[in-house]
């Protein structure tokens, strides 16, 4: 009988560690448990903060216009007017970041002869920088070995996904960005630009359904004049700009229409008359002061028709617009001849450019 008892003794006590063993085991089943399994799955999150495309619910229209670097006649050299018109048209989304930028510069130079009669052919087809590309020449003295156009590329790719503050708060120096992002890739003054995009977010229009958006610019120096005995020679340079979002179809879901008359006019000695650092502005800008009302048969200042166009473009493709009835260049149009009489030809063209080169 003792042994039979010690027996289950000891089968007892086994028994008790093979299951004391067993308990630890459990335990680091529980571990895993506790470490959080979608932590690496956080950083799927991050994308959503970077705007590359998106509805563009505002379009803006920006310039600056420069005759600072127009010339007097000298006796060993002709005078030269020269305009700088820097123009920037730009959709941004919602919380105003930049979704598409097409930055220019129309530069138009009109020469004169010794007796300062107009040597630039009049109707001759004038370019801006981008529309030159290679022709511009800018490659044979760039650091980078990039011309203007691809440079204004460059830029214009890195302001997407980003708002006007932070586009304008990088350091420059020499006017030329130092960011790590455009060194390589932009060595051109960019504060100009700038100073356009800043214009161009400050008087943006609310669009709806915008998807792209496009510039457009047509330059003229027909009004240019020749000296005479009692007048100096006038410098004119027209430049008709229109910023335009269209939405997925082609449709016109915004456009902005303005005109910047450009105007150097020379004295007798063939000196420069106009004030090389004077502020100059825009149809739109001068407004009432642009003088159109004194002589409209509707009693329409330019600014209010040019408005009064833009509204009548919106929902409408370009060949829709481009087909609109006129007569001598105004549109007979039944929506449009009680707010419209001014000729409206560069007005279509400058939109459907803006269309072609829509991005």
């Amino acid at each position: 009988m003792k042994k039979l008892l010690t027996l289950l003794l000891v089968l007892v006590l086994s028994m008790s560690l093979l299951a004391g063993c067993t308990q630890p085991a459990e335990e680091p089943a529980e571990t895993p448990a506790e470490t959080p399994a979608e932590t690496p799955e956080e950083p799927a999150e991050e994308p959503a903060e970077e705007v590359e495309e998106g509805t563009i619910a505002k379009l803006g229209l920006g310039h600056v216009i420069s005759i600072a670097k127009s010339t007097d006649a000298e006796a060993d050299k002709t005078a030269q007017a020269q305009s700088d018109v820097t123009v920037i048209a730009v959709g941004f989304d919602a919380e105003g970041k930049v979704v598409s930028a097409e930055l220019d510069v129309a530069q138009t130079r009109v020469a004169f002869d010794e007796n300062m009669v107009v040597t630039t052919d009049r109707e001759g087809e004038l370019k801006t920088k981008k529309e030159l590309g290679e022709d511009y020449g800018m490659i044979k003295a760039s650091g980078i070995g990039k011309e203007w156009f691809e440079q204004a590329q460059a830029l214009e790719a890195w302001m997407i996904g980003k708002t006007v503050d932070e586009i304008t708060g990088i350091e420059l120096e020499d006017g030329a960005p130092t960011n790590e992002d455009l060194v390589s890739s932009v060595t051109v003054g960019v504060d100009t630009y700038f100073a356009a995009l800043e214009q161009a977010w400050a008087e943006a229009i609310d669009v709806e359904g915008g998807e792209t958006v496009g510039l457009g610019i047509k330059i003229g120096i027909a009004k240019s004049k020749d000296a005479t005995a009692d007048a100096g020679a006038l410098a004119q340079v027209d430049n008709v700009l229109a910023a335009t979002s269209f939405d997925a179809e082609g449709k016109v879901t915004g456009t902005v229409i303005d005109t910047a008359q450009v105007k150097i006019q020379y004295d007798l000695e063939g000196k420069v008359e106009t004030d090389r650092e004077a502020e100059l502005m825009t149809k739109n800008e001068l407004k009432e002061d642009y003088g159109m009302l004194k002589a409209s048969g509707i009693e329409k200042e330019w600014y209010e028709q040019a408005a009064a166009l833009a509204d009548w473009m919106v929902g409408k493709t370009v060949d829709e617009i481009a087909g609109m009835s006129m007569e001598d260049g105004s549109p007979t149009e039944e929506d449009l001849v009680s707010s419209v009489t001014v000729g409206v030809e560069d007005y279509i063209y400058v939109v459907e450019e803006s269309y072609e080169i829509a991005k």
